[in-house]
């Protein structure tokens, strides 16, 4: 039975912290040009007299885990939104960037621990959860804009579950498994 070390979880949490750095550079490389010229920011900066290009790039990077934006804005009252898809949305391609980071952070750990049956392979990739989680806690609280008695950011809730905790474990852990299957197989 392949067992959890707490070295095995040191490495994994360290490693679980690289897509999640990734995705947020890869999704500014591919938003903030637009976002840099965007109403909102130009609203923002306007009212705070600062952009908030990376918040706002932390909203869609929080997006792509299917997690929402909260905005609420006195007289107007509270609602959520979404930067990917629809009309004037960015690309939907942008749902695969964590995916695939997780996958391929998943099948790295699996190798690192050589880990050569599915269970094993599981367990290596669930070691990436406490890394991503405490990013994902930190960046929905970074995340946050305030411009007078406005505010925005990420569903912190939604973002621990979905983004933190199940993200990592499902997508990792299929990396882990699927690299375990392949060295099996060798």
């Amino acid at each position: 039975m392949p067992s959890i070390t707490p070295r095995s979880i040191a490495t994994g949490s360290l490693v679980g912290t690289l897509p999640w750095v990734v995705g947020y550079a890869i999704t500014y490389l591919l938003v903030a040009p637009n976002l840099r010229d965007s109403p909102l920011n130009r609203i923002i900066e306007t009212l705070d007299g600062a952009p908030a290009t990376h918040e706002l790039v932390g909203w869609v990077f929080y997006n792509t885990h299917f997690v929402d934006v909260v905005l609420d804005i006195p007289i107007l009252g509270s609602q959520t939104t979404g930067y990917i898809g629809g009309d004037n949305g960015f690309t939907a391609a942008l749902y695969l960037v964590p995916v695939v980071l997780l996958v391929a952070a998943g099948a790295l750990i699996s190798r690192q621990q050589a880990a050569t049956e599915p269970t094993a392979g599981g367990l290596a990739g669930l070691t990436l959860v406490p890394g991503y989680l405490v990013l994902t806690v930190l960046g929905g609280l970074l995340f946050e804009i305030a411009v007078g008695g406005a505010t925005g950011g990420p569903d912190l809730t939604t973002a621990i579950i979905l983004a933190g905790v199940l993200y990592p474990a499902v997508c990792a852990g299929l990396g882990g498994v699927g690299w375990a299957v392949f060295e099996n197989k060798q």
